[in-house]
């Protein structure tokens, strides 16, 4: 069936399938898949949307892979070398996770682990949504830039951007530091994706990456501004150390 329909017409839906996954990103926020979305208020957001974002993304990907005619060749949608993307996945991957311990320690001065009940979705949510952000940028996007005739480095830096704009990371009140992290996966992705061929390697070290910021900070996406922290609201309430609070004379009446 597919096969009967011509290679120019294929490529043009998978073309309109993968600008309808730039949009599905952009939208990321509506169905509490973006990386901003923590419980708030002690409610996480919804499951039920959370995977029908995945369920949709995933197929609109499978779509793209089934009806263009080379998409591991013309869009980077596969593994690539072995060898480069094993190496460049590895370092990628080191590389995310020493920024992120590195970003702990300047903003906490610690490793500040997460809540253990945030585990689960919060690491599926890395996991999946850097799947899709490589597959729609590093991959489709990407490659479709590279087909139209664009430079290659003018083309990862054009699908850098998207992704930044896409992820909205730039957006009043997220912080500077997820607006740099985005930015430098888009740009160290796409380079990566060339190098190898493939969307695996960047996949990789994107997921590493995101996971990592998770584990050190305690969040999924969104550290909250200095002097935010529920820890460091409790140490103001607190006297500094070395003190002793003396009791009033009520207190110490009605502690007798």
């Amino acid at each position: 069936m597919i096969g009967s329909i011509p290679d120019p017409l294929r490529v043009l839906i998978a073309l309109g399938l993968t600008l309808l996954l730039v949009l599905l990103r952009l939208d990321a926020q509506r169905f509490g898949a973006a990386e901003y979305d923590e419980p708030t208020n002690g409610r996480a957001p919804s499951r039920l949307r959370r995977l029908a974002w995945y369920g949709l993304g995933a197929a609109l990907v499978v779509a793209v892979i089934v009806l263009h005619p080379a998409p591991s060749r013309e869009l980077y949608l596969g593994t690539g070398d072995r060898g480069a993307t094993i190496l460049l996945g590895l370092l990628y991957a080191l590389v995310g996770a020493a920024q992120a311990v590195g970003y702990s320690w300047y903003r906490y001065g610690k490793v500040r682990l997460p809540d253990a009940r945030a585990y689960p979705g919060a690491l599926v949510n890395d996991v999946v949504t850097a799947f899709l952000d490589e597959a729609i940028f590093r991959g489709a996007l990407l490659g479709f830039l590279v087909i139209a005739g664009v430079n290659t480095m003018a083309a990862v830096i054009i699908q850098a951007l998207v992704y930044v704009l896409s992820t909205r990371a730039g957006a009043p009140g997220r912080d500077p530091y997820m607006f740099v992290l985005a930015l430098v996966a888009g740009f160290l992705g796409g380079w990566v994706t060339v190098a190898s061929g493939g969307f695996a390697a960047a996949f990789f070290g994107h997921a590493v990456m995101r996971t990592s910021v998770f584990l050190v900070t305690g969040h999924a996406g969104s550290p909250l501004p200095k002097g935010r922290e529920a820890e460091e609201i409790e140490r103001r309430r607190r006297p500094p150390d070395g003190w002793r609070t003396i009791p009033t004379r009520s207190q110490a009446t009605r502690d007798r």
